[in-house]
């Protein structure tokens, strides 16, 4: 059996040969892992700065002298129009990287997505060209979220296909950083041009930079996706002339398909669509817009506790080759159900500015003491003890997730079938976790003082993602069935449920 030349210095013919995923070397993998996460980390980047900077995006899309609540949900609203459009990004773009091949496709979503980000950051205010601005914007985040909904499938079915049977959701789990990491950039990124340049330009026009980064971004990704070679097992298929000619069709209509990707989408992806984005999203907007934190507070608890989640992504994907995929993501699922309302309410807790009030006392004198309220700052290490719980079931929902998906489907139609539950359950389901969270609290903070609706408003909008997770997890523990390491083929002996 002959090994698999490199992607990147091999010859076209190479990827024809007939491939054993457990013959190519390490090096080869890295290389094909290396150029794949970086333009997904990229793309996520690209993504999820809009949602960073929609407190500040939203006064410029809709008007300075507009309701600020207003400005911040209409921008939320915007941002989730980016996921509305996942699925039909995942339908469209799959049918091409099933057809046509993965590098191609990849790299079409790349430049799509990074030249939107890029326009984004020219686009007039409100003020200058009125309602054409938040038009403008959210053509292109729906053109944003078309390339998303082609990225993921295309990474994740690009490195399994190079990945061994046995280190499929090792290999794999890098991609699931990638997310992780987009959004660690963004943040970054905001954070260091806010403190460069100051408060008062940032937010007149300083927020433009990071979108304009985007330009420079993707080009040197582009550069590194444009070396390598098309996918072995899809370039053997296509060389026997075993790839789908529908692979919309063979998807969901076929009903042993359609069955697995309604398994995907409502066992699996479904629970870890909300529990990813409440535990970063919506726990980074909770802190900036509900409890007014500064946003290096804010900031600096997000980052580290992703930080020091991340190695864990790779862990559970590793551990999951071992012990199965299932009982790790339901694990995942099952606590972010539990214990995400208490871990927030530990957060608004910790958060201040408390009131602490000192008794009136009397001194030694015989002097009477008022009492004395007293403001309490952020307990920062707290705060970023709780988020790093939030996270640390995500990496255990998420990590494994890749090289379930992939196993799930065979070749010739893995790229649509995988990215379209996968985009539905984080682009539907979890993409609107903020807004409906957002609207649920504003909706419970305009109930009369006293209901248990106003009582709890700033935790209410968390019943939304909670109930979808238990959903799911029910979904999958009585559907999704627990297969690993198993060849990749073309039919489906190597389906996981």
């Amino acid at each position: 059996m002959e090994k698999i030349a490199s992607p990147t210095f091999g010859s076209p013919a190479d990827t024809a040969l007939t491939h054993d995923n457990n013959q190519v070397d390490s090096k080869t993998i890295w290389k094909v892992i290396t150029a794949s996460s970086v333009g997904t980390v990229i793309e996520w980047y690209d993504f999820y700065i809009f949602g960073s900077l929609a407190a500040i995006i939203g006064p410029v899309l809709f008007g300075q002298s507009g309701d600020l609540t207003k400005s911040l949900l209409g921008a939320l609203a915007i941002f989730g129009a980016g996921f509305v459009v996942r699925p039909f990004g995942a339908v469209f773009f799959g049918r091409i990287g099933d057809m046509v091949g993965r590098k191609y496709t990849f790299l079409v979503t790349l430049l799509i997505m990074g030249g939107a980000t890029f326009v984004t950051g020219l686009i007039p205010s409100y003020d200058s060209i009125g309602i054409a601005a938040p038009i403008i914007v959210v053509i292109l985040r729906l053109l944003q979220g078309l390339a998303l909904g082609g990225e993921y499938g295309g990474a994740a079915t690009y490195v399994a296909e190079y990945a061994p049977d046995a280190k499929r959701g090792y290999y794999t789990s890098f991609i699931q950083i990638t997310a992780t990491g987009g959004l660690i950039l963004s943040i970054l990124v905001i954070v260091i041009t806010r403190k460069a340049i100051g408060e008062a330009a940032f937010k007149d026009w300083g927020w433009r930079l990071p979108f304009l980064l985007s330009g420079v971004l993707v080009i040197a990704s582009y550069y590194i996706r444009k070396q390598l070679h098309e996918s072995p097992l899809f370039a053997k298929a296509k060389a026997t002339g075993t790839t789908s000619k529908s692979p919309l069709r063979d998807s969901f209509v076929n009903p042993v398909n359609r069955r697995l990707v309604l398994i995907a989408l409502f066992g699996v992806t479904m629970g870890q669509g909300v529990i990813f984005y409440t535990s970063q999203f919506q726990a980074y907007s909770f802190m900036n817009s509900t409890l007014k934190l500064d946003i290096v507070d804010s900031s600096t608890i997000l980052v580290i506790a992703m930080l020091v989640a991340t190695p864990l992504f790779i862990y559970f994907g590793s551990l999951s080759d071992r012990i199965g995929r299932k009982r790790i993501i339901m694990t995942g699922m099952i606590c972010g159900a539990l214990f995400t309302i208490p871990l927030f309410h530990g957060i608004q807790a910790y958060a201040g500015p408390i009131s602490e009030i000192t008794p009136a006392t009397v001194d030694a004198a015989g002097k009477a003491v008022p009492a004395v309220m007293k403001a309490l700052t952020p307990n920062i290490p707290m705060m970023t003890l709780l988020t790093f719980l939030l996270v640390f079931f995500v990496t255990m929902v998420y990590g494994p997730i890749a090289a379930y998906l992939v196993e799930l489907f065979p070749t010739s139609v893995r790229y649509t079938s995988l990215s379209v539950p996968y985009h539905i359950g984080n682009g539907v389901f979890g993409g609107f976790v903020p807004l409906i969270a957002t609207s649920i609290s504003v909706w419970a903070a305009a109930q009369p003082a006293g209901t248990f609706a106003n009582d709890h408003k700033s935790l209410l909008g968390l019943i939304y993602p909670v109930v979808i997770a238990f959903i799911c997890f029910f979904v999958g523990m009585a559907l999704v069935q627990d297969k690993r390491n198993v060849k990749l083929m073309d039919d489906h002996s190597s389906a996981g449920a």
